[in-house]
């Protein structure tokens, strides 16, 4: 598998591509409804966002174009060594290439160095792919969700050590 593509860090200069990635991919799965991250007021300041103590965000870049990303920040209201993996959503370009795996590895990286000893998702019926990669990663389902992420609209919830 060729590797031609860049994962770096988010600049300000990013958010609009991040934001409309967002947009365009959430909707493809249903997700665009009350209760879904679509709504998070960070999709418009994703950099920003990330710019807050113990936040990463990653891009993946492919010919100068940003295709996808994914980050971590702590777990709203829940256990301070609790980070949730977050807005982690590829266009089809990305998918396919290893980017996912790729920006997973940075994200639970980032975490470990942030001081957080496990990392949470929220995702939603009909997300196979990227539920295999959560699974591949060494996350495992949980009956249940944790925190206060507001997403109350999604089903799926999972949970990783790190």
């Amino acid at each position: 598998m060729t590797h031609d593509y860049l994962i770096r860090p988010i600049e300000p200069s990013d958010n609009a591509a991040m934001a409309a990635i967002i947009r365009a991919v959430m909707p493809e799965f249903g997700a665009d409804g009350p209760g879904f991250a679509i709504h998070d007021a960070e999709v418009d300041t994703m950099c920003e966002a990330y710019t807050q103590p113990r936040s990463s965000y990653f891009v993946v870049e492919r010919d100068g174009v940003v295709i996808g990303g994914g980050g971590v920040a702590p777990l709203q209201n829940a256990e301070t060594d609790v980070c949730e993996l977050r807005k982690m959503y590829f266009l089809p370009a990305a998918r396919g290439i290893g980017a996912g795996a790729a920006v997973m590895q940075r994200c639970l990286d980032a975490a470990r160095t942030h001081g957080f000893q496990r990392c949470y998702l929220e995702t939603l019926t009909g997300m196979d792919a990227a539920q295999a990669l959560y699974k591949r990663s060494g996350f495992t389902p949980l009956c249940a969700p944790m925190g206060g992420t507001g997403h109350f609209s999604c089903d799926r919830f999972f949970i990783r050590e790190l």
